[in-house]
This record gives structure tokens, C-alpha cells and sequence, in this order.
């Protein structure tokens, strides 16, 4: 579910017309739902209600302060993978000890600032991460808390670029050498270990590869146990997916997905921590586009918009599908045209979709990228020169830039020229 919707022949975002922000604003534009992402964030929190939890939102997915501290309010914690965004989720507010610290490539740099400014764990992937985290404690005579993410060799089912819990990926240490590596942990200066990370993949459509993993961990806890560890928290990752095609089959909902959780490891005693991100975060954007052209082609007509793949990268990078719909809403029957719909960037990937039937659109039309809230703004770029697209929050009936659109101006004046130029 989200809050953009059609009202008397315009599409809304909650209730703001998605045309006058359009109007002030300029195009391509994102979008955002406060509602849709207050809904969101409940539902996985109110999922695991009964049993001791912290939800850590997955921020890659959308990271403009104005979400995180929305999110934050509402006691969301935040699952970071960089420097940078331990720095963003400071900054919305969120205190240390709601702040996990994920990622295969951490550095010492980052490590000792998350030290320095509190954290509530780190999810360590290799040996050789876990020896630089405990000597950068021991350096700084304070103690890091950690889970190890173990790779429970499950296929997700997922795209190959999001799946991350096989055994060829790059992520995590494999679970039959769990024991061997908790040992060394155990063993090493400045670290404590708290409990066991885990995290299979994105856009998870069917719960059994969460049930195979989850089950994996379960029976990993007790032989921890057995050997002396205190194994209090169990991190899940996140990875729900999204209906990104409306009409199809939907994908689990969190209540199904916290049903499982308490099913498979709820006599396990431990506290558990989730990380979403695509759900609460996904449907609550839209990206809009102005068309500039319709260019007849050989046997089949373009659709060329505003927005390019350095706005939304996902079609060109992941083959994804995005509904596309127009602002003004069609009429019963109105006709319809297959279109591939294009950007400007000059370079063939830069295609949302290819032969897609939609309602007949003119240059000047308005339309909408639904489910774009997860991995478009974060993603996007400056490539060929076009300004980063601005952000907008809406909550009821208003609307604020929350981020603006750079001039061109101010991106040139970014470079920096040597003294003999």
C-alpha cells in the first residue's frame, strides 16, 4: 500500500497534487510519503511485537536526513554500511546504541569514529576485520561489540546482484567454520561477542529461504552456546521485497515475515534485530518526468523523458521494472500505445522499459515511476552533467525540497583547477 492515488483526475501524493509539485519544483523530481513510510516502519515494528526487538532501518535504500529523522521519531534504529552513513544517522539524531555497522570493506578510520561516537554493534564479515577492529580498541581502551555474519550458503531466489547469503558471495564467513571464528573472537583484545548476523539477500519474494537460514542460525546458537559463547542477539538482515508490478502477486507481508522469525527462533531468548529497507522505503517515492518527445523508430515508437538512468539506475543496472503511469489519470477505455520509454543520456541502456503499453502521452505530459523510494535518489548520479534530482517530503497537505536541484554553476565550481592551468 502507499499514498499516492488518483483524486478527481490527478494523481496525489497523499494530499498534495503530484502537478503542483511538478510546477514549483521542476522535473524529474522524487517524491516522498511521510505516511507511507510511517505505515511501513510500523508494520515491521508491530510484527514483532512480544518478543525484545530493535528494528534498524536499512538506510542505503534512502538516506536524505529528512527520512532518517522521520524514521527515528518513530524509534527506528539504522542499519549503516559506511562511514558516511554512521555520519548521516548521527546527525538525524539517532543515538549510538541503536546504530549497526554492516559491510564487508570497513576501515580503521571508520571503525574508530563509530567507536568514538557510540554504536550498538558491529556485524564483522572476515577474520582479518575482526583483528583491525580489536586492535583499533584495544588502541582506544574500549571494548567493541560484535556479531559475526556467517554466509548460511541459501539461495535467496533473487536477482544475482542482491543475492548475498550463497556461498560464492562475497559476504559474510561460511557457517561451517562458525565455531572456529567465533573462538578467535573470543580470543582477541577489545571484543565482545553478542550475538550472530545474517543476511541472504534483497527483493525476497517467498519466505522458505528465510525459514532455511533461519533455521541454520537456530541450530548455530545452541553449538555457540555449547562452546561458552553469550549469544544474546540474533541479527536477521532484512530483504523483503516489494510489488513493484501492481496486479501481481504480492510478496510476504511483515506480519508473515515476524511470524516466521518467532516460529523458528522464538526459544532462542535472544533479542532480535531486522533491518528493512526496501519495504518501507520503496513504495513510499515516486520519480516524476516531464515527456520532451515522441520519436517514431524503426517499427516502434520512443517515449523520450526528462529523467534519465543517472536519476533511476535500477532498470539499466538490474534489468528492474518500474510501473510507469501518467499524472493526469486516463478515462475508461482511453487508448493505448506501446512505447520504449527512453532518457536523454547518450547510451542505449539508458531505457526504462521497452515495448510497454501505456496510455497515449504527448510532449509536456506528466508521469510517474511507482516504487521508486528504494535505491533511486541514493543511486543516482551526475553523468553527462545533469543535476542530482531533488527530493520532496510530503506530509498531509504540504510539501518540502529536501533536497534541492544543484545548479550548473555549482557542479562545475565543485572542480578544482592545478595552478599552471
Amino acid at each position: 500500500m502507499d499514498h499516492f492515488l488518483y483524486r478527481d483526475g490527478q494523481l496525489y501524493a497523499e494530499d498534495v497534487p503530484v502537478a503542483e509539485i511538478a510546477a514549483k519544483v521542476g522535473t524529474p523530481v522524487y517524491i516522498y510519503s511521510t505516511a507511507t513510510l510511517t505505515r511501513h516502519f510500523r508494520l515491521f515494528d508491530e510484527a514483532l511485537d512480544g518478543m525484545p526487538h530493535v528494528v534498524c532501518y536499512a538506510m542505503k535504500a534512502a538516506s536524505n536526513q529528512a527520512i532518517l529523522k522521520t524514521l527515528a521519531q518513530l524509534g527506528a534504529g539504522m542499519d549503516v554500511v559506511s562511514g558516511g552513513e554512521y555520519a548521516r544517522a548521527k546527525a538525524a539524531g539517532v543515538p549510538g546504541d541503536r546504530i549497526v555497522f554492516s559491510g564487508v570493506g570497513k576501515t580503521r578510520e571508520e571503525m574508530r569514529a563509530a567507536l568514538e561516537g557510540g554504536i550498538r554493534q558491529f556485524n564483522v564479515e572476515s577474520e582479518p576485520e575482526m583483528q583491525a577492529l580489536s586492535e583499533v580498541a584495544s588502541e582506544m581502551g574500549v571494548i567493541a561489540p560484535i556479531a559475526v555474519r556467517v554466509n548460511p550458503d541459501v539461495d535467496a531466489k533473487t536477482h544475482a546482484k542482491i543475492a548475498t547469503g550463497k556461498s560464492e558471495n562475497k559476504f559474510g564467513v561460511p557457517i561451517s567454520r562458525a565455531s572456529e571464528v567465533y573462538a578467535t573472537a573470543a580470543a582477541l583484545p577489545g571484543l565482545e561477542v553478542v550475538g550472530i548476523d545474517v543476511h541472504i539477500g534483497s527483493q525476497l519474494t517467498d519466505l522458505e529461504p528465510y525459514r532455511l537460514a533461519f533455521t541454520k542460525v537456530g541450530e548455530l546458537v545452541d553449538r555457540l552456546r555449547a562452546d561458552g559463547h553469550d549469544i544474546r542477539r540474533l541479527d536477521l538482515g532484512g530483504g523483503l521485497g516489494i510489488p513493484y508490478t501492481r496486479g501481481n502477486e504480492a510478496p510476504p507481508l511483515p506480519v508473515e515475515y515476524g511470524n516466521l522469525i518467532k516460529e523458528v527462533l522464538g526459544d532462542k531468548g535472544c533479542e532480535i534485530e531486522i533491518e528493512p529497507g526496501r519495504l518501507v522505503a520503496g513504495n513510499a517515492g515516486i520519480l516524476v518526468s516531464e515527456v520532451i518527445y515522441l520519436k517514431q523508430g524503426e517499427g516502434r515508437d520512443f517515449l523520450i523523458l526528462d529523467a534519465a538512468m543517472n536519476d533511476l539506475i535500477r532498470p539499466a543496472m538490474y534489468e528492474a521494472h518500474h510501473d510507469i503511469v501518467p499524472v493526469v489519470e486516463p478515462e475508461a477505455g482511453a487508448e493505448q500505445a506501446a512505447y520504449d520509454v527512453v532518457g536523454p543520456v547518450c547510451e542505449s541502456g539508458d531505457t526504462f522499459a521497452k515495448q510497454r503499453s501505456l496510455t497515449t502521452l504527448a510532449a509536456g505530459d506528466l508521469v510517474a515511476f511507482r516504487s521508486a523510494g528504494a535505491y533511486g535518489a541514493v543511486m543516482a548520479s551526475e553523468y553527462n552533467t545533469r543535476p542530482l534530482v531533488p527530493e520532496v517530503l510530503v506530509k498531509d497537505d504540504h510539501f518540502a525540497v529536501i533536497r534541492e536541484r544543484p545548479s550548473f554553476e555549482e557542479i562545475i565550481n565543485r572542480d578544482t583547477l592545478p595552478e599552471w592551468l
